[in-house]
């Protein structure tokens, strides 16, 4: 069964083009999201802040209901701290459970990045690869004579190479950005939860080597 190179060397090209589309749709995505949840941050921040200054040994802030994860997190184990009747055992695993629901929905769809610029060079290079046995196949079958035609046909097959290694560096640029502004609002969202159980959990001074960290 003959293998048609020529549109296995034009699907390569095709699928790179999806990735760049598909990469561009995920980093404005998550800078879009990564905005909104660094609004409702700065605000939890603030509620945080006038709560302790309030009253430091335990303070209880009062947060706005939103829909964003980090918000209604924050919601959650503040309400349930209420009343003191949760032992210490409950309230951490409470805190480890809501950072992972935060840290899984702040990277959500990073993996497609990843996986993006993994295999774009090497979509590339299959592509590249299929251009020039295409090209060579013309040529030891003698239906080109012109060498101005093997160049055009090689420079078309190491087209899909330089697509290849441009979407790859696109995709890691975008996926380092929004990785180290994910990590920045896991963090901060990290420092909430222990501000929040001052009282029972951490002494004043770890919290503070946390916010100056």
């Amino acid at each position: 069964m003959s293998i048609n190179r020529e549109f296995l060397h034009a699907a390569s090209i095709n699928l790179l083009y999806v990735g760049l589309v598909l990469l561009t749709f995920v980093i404005v995505e998550r800078l879009v999201y990564y905005g909104y949840l660094s609004v409702q941050r700065a605000r939890i921040a603030k509620a945080i802040a006038l709560a302790v200054d309030a009253n430091p040994g335990y303070p209880q802030p009062h947060i706005e209901p939103a829909a964003d994860v980090m918000t209604r997190s924050m919601s959650e184990f503040i309400d349930a701290q209420k009343g003191g009747e949760l032992p210490r055992a409950r309230i951490e695993d409470l805190s480890s459970a809501l950072f992972l629901r935060v840290d899984g929905r702040i990277n959500r769809g990073l993996w497609i990045l990843d996986t993006i610029v993994t295999a774009a060079p090497l979509l590339g290079l299959l592509g590249t690869i299929l251009g020039i046995m295409d090209t060579f196949n013309a040529l030891s079958a003698g239906g080109i004579s012109d060498p101005g035609a093997v160049s055009r046909g090689i420079g078309s097959a190491l087209f899909a190479t330089a697509i290849g290694i441009g979407t790859a560096l696109y995709g890691l640029l975008g996926h380092n950005i929004l990785h180290r502004i994910g990590e920045r609002l896991t963090d901060h969202f990290k420092v909430f939860l222990l501000e929040t159980t001052l009282s029972g959990c951490a002494p004043r001074r770890e919290i503070l080597a946390q916010r100056a960290a």
